[in-house]
């Protein structure tokens, strides 16, 4: 089957063949052109649409200037045709094997970049040849999901990313991972004060003031699941509440910290960390569901006696060894209130 070409059309000849169980087609062209016709789907933290890492300019400028040198290859670039109803894209057979992929290119960005953002992305003016491989229909949750596999151990990509994937392709997150079902509900909960500031690791709406990431929340609430085993007693939408409880508490009672995280750690990751645990020591003492004038009550005793500022009590505090004593002296401030309450009762 032949194919004239047009303004509006593009023809790339290659080759059909199987991915394991996946159609794809093979092929190879010019980094630009490539760059012309495809996309990246980014993360919209505001819309919850798209599933890759925000672009790092730097990544992509040290492949250009590798890809460039004598004797430099790189394996090929990864592409996904997503399903449409209309002719925008098409494959052509000539043969059992031998395949043209016609893009109609009036239609706009056609292939989206499953594995090749940051090597494409400062090729825009670059004629170098390039081999690719682009799947055949996928869907765009099918296509995370290859995403997904091809990334999970690569450096530099967001482990807060990795989780939001989970909990998109997920068939019932609160079961499979309570702990990053709680921590999306502080994230998604219009009455949060967390509400859209964990860092999902994608792009962010402008001027937006990030707190902790997604994976510092959900690692933290993973340690308060496993310290307070709740979910014995409480299904996880009763803790998710509970937990929004405890953190509209702190940021009610340290609203001036809260407001300026850059120059505090209440909601950095040593503050997080620490502040879950004493969340813990509060539903260990009191079995029942909490609310946020329990936590209110609880926490007022102390929580204000604490600098929460980069300079203040826990200042050069970091890792687990850090974590342990920002907790201790949490508790150690607490307990000293305690003893004067009953000295004084």
């Amino acid at each position: 089957m032949s194919c004239k070409r047009d303004a509006n059309t593009e023809l790339l000849p290659g080759c059909i063949g199987k991915s394991s169980h996946r159609e794809v087609f093979l092929g190879f062209a010019a980094a630009n052109l490539l760059h012309s016709i495809s996309f990246a789907d980014v993360l919209d933290e505001e819309t919850g649409r798209g599933y890759q890492r925000r672009f790092t300019p730097q990544h992509s400028l040290d492949f250009r200037k590798y890809i460039q040198q004598e004797a430099s290859s790189t394996i090929p670039l990864t592409f996904n045709l997503r399903p449409r109803q209309d002719d925008a894209w098409s494959v052509l057979r000539s043969d059992e094997f031998g395949a043209t992929l016609r893009l109609r290119t009036n239609y706009g960005k056609l292939l989206t970049q499953v594995d090749c953002q940051h090597r494409l992305g400062h090729l825009n003016d670059l004629t170098i040849s390039l081999p690719f491989m682009c799947y055949l229909g996928l869907s765009e949750r099918e296509e995370m999901e290859i995403f997904n596999v091809i990334n999970s151990k690569a450096k530099g990509l967001s482990t807060s990313l990795l989780d939001f994937h989970d909990a998109t392709l997920a068939t019932d997150l609160a079961k499979e991972r309570p702990e990053l079902f709680v921590a999306l509900h502080l994230n998604n909960n219009p009455n949060s004060p967390w509400y859209r500031q964990l860092d999902l690791g994608g792009h962010t709406t402008s001027g937006l003031t990030r707190r902790a990431s997604l994976r510092t929340m959900q690692t933290a609430i993973r340690r308060f699941l496993k310290q307070t085993k709740i979910l014995k007693a409480h299904n996880p939408e009763v803790v998710a509440q509970m937990v929004l409880d405890f953190w509209g508490a702190v940021a009610f009672l340290v609203r001036g910290a809260w407001d300026a995280p850059r120059r505090h750690l209440v909601c950095k990751g040593v503050g997080v960390y620490a502040l879950m645990g004493i969340a813990g020591d509060l539903l260990n003492e009191n079995r029942s569901v909490c609310d946020k004038r329990f936590f209110v009550n609880q926490l007022s005793a102390f929580i204000t006696d604490i600098d929460w500022g980069t300079d203040g009590s826990f200042a050069g505090l970091g890792g687990e060894a850090g974590v342990k004593s920002a907790l201790a002296m949490l508790r150690a401030a607490r307990g000293k209130t305690a003893s004067v309450r009953v000295i004084n009762g």
